[in-house]
């Protein structure tokens, strides 16, 4: 009796283990995506990294949820008049059950002109009901 409980205990610490480490895989994924749809000035797909229960804030911007959030990329990315690249370095994430954290810093590339924006930032993640993980809540700032 004590070994099949141990055997059971163990085979639920693998799988649990087993599920943080694909959740951690498709959040990277997801982020990488976004890097991805975001630099090519892919609007829609690049807001459906964002929860619509989204709330941001951003230094500078203030608070702001779906629709506002997703207007200020879309204004970005229809400014002819500059192009924006953004890499991202993802320090950690985070995984417990349908929530994970992730610590990162964006940075930015604005071109004419190569200024550049370092933006560290914590994001919480959910899994919402179609599968897909998406951010739900989000701080970042501007370096000085």
């Amino acid at each position: 009796m004590f070994f099949r409980r141990l055997a059971v205990a163990l085979a639920a610490i693998l799988t649990c283990a087993s599920a943080r480490a694909d959740a951690t895989a498709e959040i990277r994924q997801r982020l990488e995506q976004w890097t991805a749809d975001f630099n090519a000035g892919r609007k829609a797909e690049a807001c459906d990294l964002f929860s619509k229960s989204l709330i941001s804030d951003f230094r500078g911007q203030g608070e702001a949820g779906y629709e506002a959030r997703c207007a200020i990329i879309s204004r970005a990315l229809d400014d002819s008049s500059r192009k924006l690249h953004y890499a991202a370095d993802i320090k950690e994430i985070i995984v417990e059950g349908a929530l994970a954290v992730v610590r990162l810093t964006w940075t930015l590339k604005v071109t004419p002109g190569d200024a550049i924006s370092i933006e560290p930032g914590l994001d919480v993640f959910r899994r919402e009901d179609d599968g897909q993980w998406r951010i739900i809540r989000y701080m970042a700032y501007t370096e000085d």
